[in-house]
């Protein structure tokens, strides 16, 4: 089984809950359906309209960052060594 990441603000470290929402908003060419969700629930995919949400915005510290640097994985368990390592048996 894949160890679970944390996921927390790469700037101030907040922590969102599974209470937290975000709205999908016209501020990207292609959203704005105003679905709310969480978007970490979805890999930062509008469930309304399909929108991949590149960068994600902080409740706390209320700055952006691109929504990948949101996920911190427990040391030597980064998610792109792993993705490698299965290519590496599947190619050989």
């Amino acid at each position: 089984m894949d160890p679970q990441p944390r996921i927390h603000c790469p700037l101030c470290r907040w922590e969102p809950g599974a209470d937290a929402r975000w709205v999908c908003t016209p501020s990207e060419p292609g959203a704005g359906c105003g679905t709310c969700w969480n978007t970490f629930w979805t890999a930062g995919c509008c469930p309304g309209c399909g929108h991949f949400w590149a960068r994600t915005q902080c409740h706390a510290c209320k700055r952006s960052s691109p929504h990948e640097a949101w996920y911190h994985y427990p040391a030597g368990d980064g998610a792109a060594p792993r993705k490698e390592k299965s290519l590496e048996k599947a190619a050989g």
